[in-house]
């Protein structure tokens, strides 16, 4: 496991004390969105992180899947909701929703406030044990001899699926055939049984069919090889640095909720990812990188995912929806 960073460790001790409004926040149960099905990554490390957060503030907090659009619905519920104990829990999705929808009821820039970036973690390019390509280099070499004929995964237009391959295919100059999905788990059934080429899985799903020789592992999609398996390579290692990708977690607030209520939650945060087996639990979910920085840093950090998608999907021709 790798070691948690010295931030993430001084994170909740550096932080000034909490202004006095903050004192009587929270004053009730605080409602937790995941605006996507249970079960999945993001909410699996959502529950784990509210337990840590309940242990250290004087309410619940209490995890609430509102699915839809593309994490949409549980967005805009959250950015419109006035209660002021209503927050989001979401990933990389959040910074695609502006430039891939045309018509939205909320601005996800402006009326939702990045809190902290919780974790980041690696996807995992699989691929069929029958596949004859046993590396990234044959896996482009053959979408290059037959354009089109390879199939990837993807839950659909702006999915983190679909974006993670979307580099790779960009980056070799290579094209293969989406194949729409409801989730990853009807893809990962179809990479196992070989009739889906290509599926870039969350580590959370993906790095135990490769650990149980149910499918291969070309590659992970990170800047450092995973402590979880370090023999497949980096996709930079595999000559592809402009595809390196990681889903985050982040939980943003209303842009009501007060600052110092804010930074409450951040501290409760820094202070749970602190603790030695949460780390060691989510680390075993391939959140690998433990960040819990600061209200600011995480605004910027939010800002440049948005910047980066919008070039990205322009320039991939995909238009707002």
């Amino acid at each position: 496991m790798p070691p948690i960073s010295r931030r993430l460790l001084l994170a909740a001790p550096a932080l000034l004390p909490v202004a006095a409004g903050a004192q009587s926040w929270p004053n009730q149960p605080i409602r937790l969105v995941v605006p996507y099905a249970a079960g999945g990554a993001t909410d699996v490390i959502a529950r784990l992180v509210a337990e840590g957060m309940s242990q250290r503030l004087p309410q619940r907090v209490v995890v609430e899947n509102r699915t839809g659009a593309g994490g949409n619905i549980g967005a805009g519920a959250v950015a419109r909701a006035t209660d002021g104990h209503t927050l989001l829990f979401s990933n990389t999705g959040h910074a695609v929703n502006r430039a891939l929808y045309a018509r939205l009821d909320y601005d996800p820039a402006n009326d939702l406030v990045p809190i902290t970036i919780v974790a980041e973690s690696p996807m995992v390019l699989l691929v069929p044990n029958s596949a004859p390509w046993r590396d990234v280099a044959g896996l482009v070499a053959a979408a290059k001899a037959d354009p089109e004929k390879l199939s990837y995964a993807t839950t659909g237009t702006g999915g983190v699926l679909q974006l993670v391959t979307l580099l790779l295919t960009r980056a070799a100059g290579i094209r293969m055939q989406d194949v729409p999905y409801r989730g990853s788990g009807p893809a990962a059934q179809d990479v196992v049984a070989g009739r889906l080429d290509v599926l870039y899985d969350a580590g959370f799903s993906a790095f135990p069919l490769a650990q149980g020789g149910q499918a291969r592992a070309l590659a992970v999609s990170s800047a450092q090889r995973s402590p979880v398996m370090p023999d497949v390579p980096t996709i930079a290692e595999a000559g592809y640095p402009a595809a390196t990708f990681s889903v985050w977690q982040c939980i943003f607030a209303p842009r009501s909720l007060p600052e110092p209520a804010l930074g409450r939650v951040q501290q409760a945060v820094a202070e749970a990812l602190a603790e030695p087996a949460l780390r060691r639990r989510l680390t075993e979910l391939g959140a690998e990188r433990l960040i819990a920085n600061s209200v600011s840093e995480a605004g910027r950090y939010v800002t440049a995912e948005m910047t980066r998608w919008e070039t990205v999907l322009r320039e991939a021709g995909i238009q707002p929806q």
